[in-house]
């Protein structure tokens, strides 16, 4: 049986690789006790889209919603986990990767696509969301994909063809999560991104329940 809660964000640890180009990840020690000081303290600094990190629809188009304008219910609530594997190349999950799961699904579906826990470099190649797998979740009642791989769609694109396709779907998108070792199935999700207002994305914490344990804010 898991031992709930189960953590499903990235450690942020020094030297943590972010998208590449994007603003890295530091903390800079401020205050020190044993320097003399009252209390210890350090100075945050990185991207928006550092490890596990919440996309608003803004990040991907230049009329959409900033992250104060997403409620945060609809990152709490019952959600279900699914192993899926990529096709092609570049590597994407197709609509098949549901066949099989029920016609009506949780609002929030999160993707294990074999990412590890750690990533000493930051991943080159990893399994992109396919436009006719995000339509057909959407059709199936999800409002959230999260995936585990970086991004839902491959390092080199320039269409961002399954950011798109989420903002068409209204599918609102998590990703870098830590699905190792997660089993598939049903659960309750509580991911809370930081509180920044007319931003493109956050960092977030998010964590499992047992399925049941949590009603659907969002």
């Amino acid at each position: 049986m898991p031992r709930y809660p189960i953590d499903i964000s990235r450690q942020l640890t020094p030297g943590h690789p972010n998208w590449p180009g994007d603003a890295l990840f530091r903390v800079t020690p401020g205050a020190r006790i044993a320097q003399g000081d009252s209390v210890n303290t350090g100075e945050l600094a990185t991207s928006t889209h550092t490890g596990t990190h919440v996309d608003a629809p803004w990040h991907y188009d230049d009329a959409g919603v900033k992250m104060s304008g997403v409620p945060l219910g609809v990152y709490i609530g019952p959600c279900r986990v699914i192993s899926v594997s990529g096709r092609g190349e570049p590597l994407a999950v197709g609509a098949d990767a549901l066949a099989g799961l029920p016609d009506a699904l949780p609002p929030r579906l999160l993707l294990n696509t074999g990412q590890p826990a750690h990533w000493e470099e930051f991943p080159q190649v990893f399994t992109a969301l396919s436009p006719a797998f995000v339509r057909e979740a959407a059709r199936r009642g999800v409002t959230l994909i999260g995936t585990d791989a970086p991004s839902v769609d491959p390092l080199t694109s320039k269409t961002l063809d399954g950011h798109h396709a989420c903002r068409e779907a209204g599918v609102l998108i998590l990703e870098g999560l830590n699905l190792s070792g997660v089993p598939d199935g049903g659960y309750d999700l509580i991911c809370l991104p930081l509180p920044l207002t007319d931003v493109d994305g956050a960092p977030a914490r998010a964590v499992l329940l047992p399925a049941g344990t949590l009603g659907d804010l969002g």
